[in-house]
């Protein structure tokens, strides 16, 4: 076998193939959903994904107020925020996001945070996330295609 006529191929902005999905929340777990939705917006589902570059899907997510959340962590799971003032960590619970306006989507978007990379890139791939609480959004002109999020490990 000739090892020198294999070369490996690595992706890059212009030649990333990025697809617009959507994935529907309804009785989704929160957790394994969102795992599912961060290996999309990394890329990982893809044969030519590359660590440092943005070559995940754009994912919408719709029915976002129909996720579900197993067990007690509904009040017993606690996110810490900090100001940076003496005093200032703050704490919440999935309840209380989502008892505020917005809260299945800011509630995601937290979750999803977590999954993705600490830096530059990660707060890229963040923005490629869309949520919605209902069944309606706004990117017909991409022209999305429905997938089954459980279909994928």
């Amino acid at each position: 076998m000739d090892t020198l006529s294999y070369k490996t191929i690595s992706a890059n902005k212009e030649t990333a193939q990025k697809e617009w999905v959507i994935v529907d929340a309804t009785d989704q777990v929160l957790g394994r959903l969102a795992t599912k939705v961060a290996k999309l917006l990394r890329g990982k589902y893809k044969p030519n994904f590359t660590p440092h570059v943005d070559c995940g899907d754009n994912v919408i997510i719709i029915n976002a107020e129909k996720i579900q959340i197993t067990g007690k962590k509904m009040d017993e799971r606690v996110y810490l925020r900090y100001s940076g003032y003496p005093g200032g960590q703050k704490e919440s619970t999935p309840a209380s996001i989502l008892a505020k306006p917005n809260g299945p989507s800011r509630l995601l978007h937290k979750v999803v945070k977590g999954m993705l990379p600490k830096n530059k890139l990660g707060a890229k791939l963040l923005t490629n996330l869309y949520v919605y609480e209902g069944a309606e959004h706004k990117h017909e002109a991409q022209s999305p295609k429905a997938i089954d999020i459980n279909l994928y490990k």
